[in-house]
């Protein structure tokens, strides 16, 4: 059983105890490792590519496969799936990943790295909608939600595992290899995305180890009420029962939350965040208790001040890749 001290996670990420100006709540300002760095080699982004899902049937979405710099197919590099990824890589925003892969590479501080960042999906157009965001938005400024966002991320469900495994994986692999072992692999979101990967390496454990876990949505979004014609839908407010029913899955996970993040029908979202981690943490003790052999949760969380936002998980981005790949 493993949690991390912010004092440990501040010393990871190098950043100063004492700010030159008293920080706001919420405030995040990015480190060094989040912005591009003179002289640190630059990996290729490509995309964005279409892909239509036969798993997901009557979707558009877009992705992106982040290469790094010293790419070589004859050693297969680590690989991280994130969520929304349209956001994922917007160089204006909190989390920058492929700045953040091209900096910490650099340094050596995790191997080589292949990223996929993928969109929800969209339904009821023929390609991807261009202007998906703020009226007037162009290029990056475009992080809207796609309209299949919560229907896909937001269910306990298989399908968009089985559409990310056995779907768009082997359609990068054909062009780019990435390493098969789990422990290799991580997959992240935020929101909704967080849920969604940790529904990814719930049900596939053999293809994800890694969780990177941001605001997460734990909540009853994907509830749907039973009717006369259909059985109830649980939503993700369900996880930390199965959590503490089921047995342990060889995962490590990184849990970030904030104090002020929302609070409405759907459910509390710290309190979801932190029912979680416990759950994780009981069924570990409870293993240990009973002398249960095979797996424990690898957990990490770290609780920040901030509301509904990618800041804080941005903020720590950095050094959570050291500790799941480093």
């Amino acid at each position: 059983m493993k949690i991390w001290a912010g004092c440990v996670l501040l010393a990871l990420l190098a950043v100063p105890v004492m700010a030159a100006e008293p920080r706001k709540p919420g405030e995040y300002p990015p480190t060094a490792d989040s912005i591009p760095q003179p002289g640190v080699p630059k990996g290729k982004l490509i995309g964005p590519l279409e892909f239509r899902s036969k798993v997901i049937a009557n979707t558009v979405r877009r992705y992106w496969i982040y290469v790094p710099a010293k790419y070589d197919p004859k050693s297969p590099p680590n690989l991280l799936v994130f969520q929304d990824g349209q956001r994922a890589i917007n160089p204006q925003g909190p989390l920058n990943i492929p700045v953040v892969l091209d900096n910490l590479i650099a340094k050596g501080d995790i191997p080589q790295t292949l990223g996929i960042f993928i969109t929800p999906g969209n339904t009821g157009t023929e390609h991807y909608p261009d202007g998906l965001g703020p009226a007037g938005c162009t290029g990056y400024a475009c992080t809207g939600n796609p309209n299949h966002r919560a229907p896909e991320y937001d269910a306990l469900s298989d399908a968009y595992t089985r559409m990310l495994i056995d779907e768009i994986m082997p359609e990068v692999a054909k062009t780019y290899k990435f390493t098969d072992d789990p422990k290799k692999r991580a997959i992240g979101g935020t929101s909704s995305g967080a849920i969604c990967a940790w529904t990814v390496a719930w049900h596939r454990p053999d293809a994800f180890g890694n969780v990177i876990s941001m605001i997460g949505s734990y909540t009853s979004i994907g509830y749907v009420p039973a009717t006369a014609d259909h059985p109830m839908i649980p939503g993700g407010d369900t996880y930390p029962g199965l959590i503490r029913k089921s047995p342990i899955r060889p995962i490590r996970i990184f849990l970030q939350d904030g104090t002020a993040d929302l609070n409405n029908e759907h459910g509390n979202w710290h309190l979801a965040n932190e029912q979680m981690v416990s759950s994780l943490l009981w069924a570990n003790s409870n293993a240990d208790e009973k002398k249960i052999p095979g797996a424990r949760y690898d957990v990490r969380f770290e609780w920040g001040d901030g509301a509904h936002s990618d800041v804080h998980g941005g903020w720590l981005l950095p050094g959570i890749l050291r500790w799941m790949f480093g």
